[in-house]
């Protein structure tokens, strides 16, 4: 009985532990993502002639909606490391903004790749949809595809007739606000359809535009940061579509000694924090405009925090 006990004390422990170190690791890098969106967007507000450039303008659009995505899917990962139940009725706007931010990514990457290639192959005769005045149109397009999915997705399925959604407490999670099987089709269906689309858009738009880069002749150090910029823009691709994959992970590694949590924690870590803060990186840090506005803010914030040595 002792040996029984001590073995719960030590699980316990440990579980504790590891809950203690996933938040942790989460927390300082939502901080430091945060700080860097609230730079780029102080920077965007700042300084007009950034807006009249759909390409910025769809950039501050991704900023803004990948701000949505981790602060609403942070919320929700303390939620559920802390065990919070809540009912479903106060549960369904988190998960519905999570939700539609994260289907929302893909189809912002593709849309900023169908911009480039707009703008490269047509400058002249630009279709009055992608001019900086009307990029709202196809934003509003973008956002109601995401928007629609997750109504439907919330529709489908049966509901446990024991559940009130307005006062059963329950932990707010997918699986546990509609476990249906049908629902879990439904989001398998959406995601091949995701990868599928996005990916042609992508790899389409940018093989195009980096042969014509080539074609160009430009000098080697243009024709290496557009090779560059692709394989970035790549990698972020290929770890936002890895996000759709988290079933199949989760179901390959039950008979691994990695738990159910800890698969699920590597997921949401490598698969939707990490694509949202290559974000600032891949488009911010690299973009030579941009670049010098970051760097004068940054060296404002530290100028104002050096302290003053006395006289």
């Amino acid at each position: 009985m002792q040996n029984l006990t001590e073995f719960s004390l030590n699980a316990t422990s440990l579980k504790t532990l590891s809950i203690i170190i996933k938040v942790c690791v989460v927390i300082p890098s939502f901080f430091f993502f945060l700080c860097c969106i609230v730079v780029m967007l102080h920077i965007f507000a700042s300084h007009r002639q950034f807006l009249d450039t759909s390409r910025y303008i769809l950039f501050a659009y991704m900023l803004i909606n990948d701000t949505l995505q981790i602060v609403s899917s942070v919320l929700l990962f303390l939620f559920v490391m802390g065990k919070v139940k809540f009912a479903i009725v106060y549960c369904m706007p988190l998960l519905f903004i999570s939700t539609a931010t994260f289907h929302n990514t893909p189809l912002i990457l593709a849309t900023m790749s169908l911009e480039r290639y707009v703008a490269i192959f047509y400058p002249l005769q630009r279709p009055a949809a992608w001019h900086s005045n009307r990029i709202w149109i196809i934003i509003l397009f973008v956002w109601f595809i995401s928007c629609i999915l997750p109504v439907i997705e919330y529709s489908i399925g049966e509901r446990d007739p024991t559940v009130d959604a307005l006062s059963t407490p329950v932990i707010c999670k997918n699986s546990e606000v509609n476990p249906s099987p049908i629902q879990t089709f439904f989001k398998a269906v959406v995601s091949v359809l995701f990868f599928a689309v996005v990916a042609v858009i992508i790899i389409f738009t940018y093989v195009r535009i980096l042969l014509e880069t080539r074609k160009m002749r430009q000098d080697r150090v243009s024709v290496n940061k557009a090779m560059h910029t692709v394989l970035l823009h790549g990698f972020q691709l290929l770890l936002c579509m890895l996000a759709f994959t988290h079933p199949i992970t989760e179901t390959l590694v039950l008979n691994s000694s990695w738990s159910a949590e800890d698969v699920a924690f590597f997921n949401y870590f490598c698969f939707m924090l990490i694509p949202r803060f290559l974000s600032p990186l891949i488009y911010g840090f690299r973009d030579q405009s941009l670049r010098g506005y970051i760097g004068k803010a940054f060296l404002c914030c530290s100028n104002k925090v050096k302290p003053r040595l006395p006289l």
